[in-house]
């Protein structure tokens, strides 16, 4: 056969072939060129089988079928719908706290660090072993003692007999503890003998609930022989340890005390008066040769005291008083006074024991009509040398306080 019979012939076979291809395709197929991935390799087959000289545009449609067909469509998932961002809270205004109520100072206890109480010495030589050795004061008082130099032991000024202490408590010469309330602004006898005359001061404040003062003792004035003794806590407003609130005074005659400790006074006459500093303020010790001894200490009403027990006190007045301490030489059978009659032998409580407050009348009898009179309905002063009652002699140390609640003077020995 010549081979242009050959070539029409193989051209009438493709289009044929193409012709039947197409009539066979379903629509679908046509639409999606991925689902006639086998036809197109058939026709590229068939077109491969066939001379090169195939048509150019026949090899470029089955290029572009395969490369549609090896394409995956793109996936994008439908973004979910954000929720929507929360508003910001409001920050709420902080309530203004209440203001927490101040607590009530507590009540002070007593003083108990060792360092901040008072050292007191046993300054008699006859108790060698005892001598000038240095003691604490107690923590019940600790601003307030002396040594007991027979027993080699501090004692609170106000526990020794003898004491007219805080509002005036006594403990007689008996060793019973009574309170004298007296009235305020007038004097009593304390103590009344021959030749041995004091008398009391008492300040104080009324107190309407109760139906009397509140009192304490301001000042005593002492009689011997033909001498005038006077001790005293001058009127003070604000307190202050460090300034010396002691008057004294002889025969009328102030007398002045260097203010450091141990400083001394004496008197020129017999029997010879002196006084001597226990500290470098407000605290002494006075000595009537062969008579008595008595321990003196100025204090103040305390804030804490006024307000537990009702006094009142502001600083316009502190109502500055004596805490004293008396150790009788010689009295005789015939003492009488508050405190003095406590020491004769006939003498026998009146006051009632079983009270919770042992109070001691007689104000009428004991009141006198000024710090030095002799008066009172109980006076036995005539100024004069009697003999001593060896009875008596060396008597037991007193302590005469001011009590407390306002109950007037007590004494204890």
């Amino acid at each position: 056969m010549a081979p242009s019979k050959m070539f029409y012939l193989g051209c009438l076979v493709l289009v044929l072939a193409i012709a039947v291809e197409a009539a066979s395709t379903p629509p679908g197929i046509a639409k999606n060129p991925s689902r006639a991935s086998s036809s197109s390799a058939a026709s590229s087959a068939a077109e491969g089988s066939s001379s090169s000289g195939g048509s150019p545009q026949n090899s470029h449609h089955s290029s572009s079928s395969h490369n549609s067909s090896s394409t995956p469509s793109n996936y994008y998932p439908t973004p979910s719908t954000p929720s929507p961002k929360p508003s910001t809270p409001t920050k709420p205004s902080p309530s203004t706290p209440n203001t927490p109520t101040t607590p009530s100072t507590p009540s002070s206890p007593p003083t108990s660090n060792v360092d901040s109480r008072k050292r007191a010495k046993c300054r008699n030589k006859n108790y060698g072993q005892c001598y000038n050795q240095v003691h604490v004061c107690p923590a019940n008082c600790p601003t307030s003692c002396q040594v007991d130099c027979v027993t080699c032991k501090p004692v609170c000024n106000c526990d020794y007999p003898g004491a007219v202490c805080q509002d005036p408590r006594f403990i007689g010469g008996d060793g019973i503890t009574f309170y004298f309330h007296g009235k305020k602004d007038q004097q009593f006898c304390l103590v009344s003998d021959p030749n041995l005359h004091i008398n009391a001061h008492f300040i104080g404040k009324r107190n309407e609930n109760m139906g009397r003062d509140f009192t304490w003792v301001q000042s005593i004035g002492i009689l011997f022989d033909n001498h005038r003794l006077f001790l005293g806590a001058r009127k003070t407003s604000t307190w202050d340890d460090a300034n010396d609130r002691l008057s004294l005074a002889f025969d009328g005659e102030p007398i002045f005390l260097e203010e450091t400790l141990g400083s001394q006074w004496s008197s020129t006459s017999m029997p010879q008066v002196t006084i001597t500093r226990a500290s470098e303020t407000n605290d002494i010790v006075v000595e009537i040769q062969g008579k008595l001894k008595i321990t003196a200490k100025v204090v103040p009403i305390t804030d804490e005291e006024s307000r537990v027990h009702n006094y009142g006190i502001t600083n316009e007045d502190r109502f500055a008083h004596l805490d004293l301490g008396f150790k009788f030489y010689s009295l005789t059978g015939k003492v009488d006074g508050v405190l003095g009659k406590t020491y004769r032998d006939d003498y026998v409580s009146r006051v009632n024991m079983r009270a919770s407050m042992p109070v001691m009348g007689g104000e009428r009898e004991f009141a006198s009509s000024s710090i030095f009179a002799t008066d009172c309905l109980a006076s036995r002063f005539v100024g004069s040398q009697e003999e001593t009652s060896l009875e008596t002699m060396d008597l037991a140390s007193m302590n005469c306080a001011s009590g407390m609640n306002g109950r007037g003077v007590v004494c204890k020995r």
